[in-house]
């Protein structure tokens, strides 16, 4: 496979030709943060956290589809960068109901963590407190769908890893929900497992384990990375 050789953040670095921004410069121990990237799972690019500028390019790109090119020149943090994530991050806060101090994810949740990184103490947007549901309906997990910033990874998790596809998404802008099984609820989705992937994979509060109370969520997501990894050597 042919090499290129590219430019991060004034770095030169070497990738293989079919590869990401993303995954070069996590490769040269370049942090750029994402909230639907997940190693293992096909990219969808619909976080846009991981944007970056490309010289010679208008407009910033997601470096998780983005692929490497011989004499890329590439910024990962810039000022405008920074700020295009801030944006990001308050609109994603103002457009559901997410509440920390009550959330069983508090401690253990990638968007709290990308907020904190990042300095969004404050939301500069008026925020909409739709009324979404809590579906308990299934006997292990339940679904929050205030706390849902639809990362897809529940359903890439499901369909890739899983097989199952119990997982969906149903709507359009605002009204966009993730669903299960054509829209039952999820204890009568029948395609389900009850593999408990999708909980582990989701980035907040969204998807939990009943009974867990307040900060007591803790996800080991490189669980699913072992199960990936098994599977390559065993194929």
């Amino acid at each position: 496979m042919a090499v290129r050789t590219l430019e991060i953040d004034g770095r030169t670095v070497s990738a293989r030709e079919q590869e990401t921004v993303l995954e070069v410069a996590r490769e040269s121990g370049i942090e750029i943060p994402t909230l639907c990237d997940m190693t293992g799972l096909s990219t969808v690019g619909a976080c846009r956290l991981c944007v970056v500028e490309v010289a010679g390019v208008a407009r910033p790109q997601p470096a998780c589809l983005t692929r490497v090119s011989e004499g890329m020149v590439v910024r990962t943090s810039t000022p405008k960068l920074q700020e295009y994530r801030k944006m990001i991050l308050e609109l994603l806060l103002a457009e559901r109901n997410h509440v920390c101090a009550v959330c069983v994810a508090n401690g253990d949740c990638q968007l709290q963590d990308a907020c904190a990184q990042l300095g969004v103490d404050h939301v500069r947007y008026e925020y909409l407190h739709p009324g979404c549901q809590v579906d308990l309906s299934h006997p292990l997990f339940g679904l929050d769908h205030n706390r849902c910033i639809l990362c897809s990874r529940c359903v890439r998790v499901c369909d890739e890893v899983e097989g199952a596809h119990t997982w969906d998404m149903s709507g359009r802008g605002l009204g966009t929900r993730v669903i299960t099984d054509m829209a039952q609820p999820w204890g009568q989705a029948d395609s389900c497992t009850s593999c408990g992937k999708c909980v582990v994979a989701c980035p907040t509060g969204a998807l939990f384990r009943q009974g867990a109370s307040v900060a007591e969520m803790e996800k080991d997501r490189s669980r699913l990375l072992r199960i990936l990894v098994h599977r390559e050597e065993k194929s």
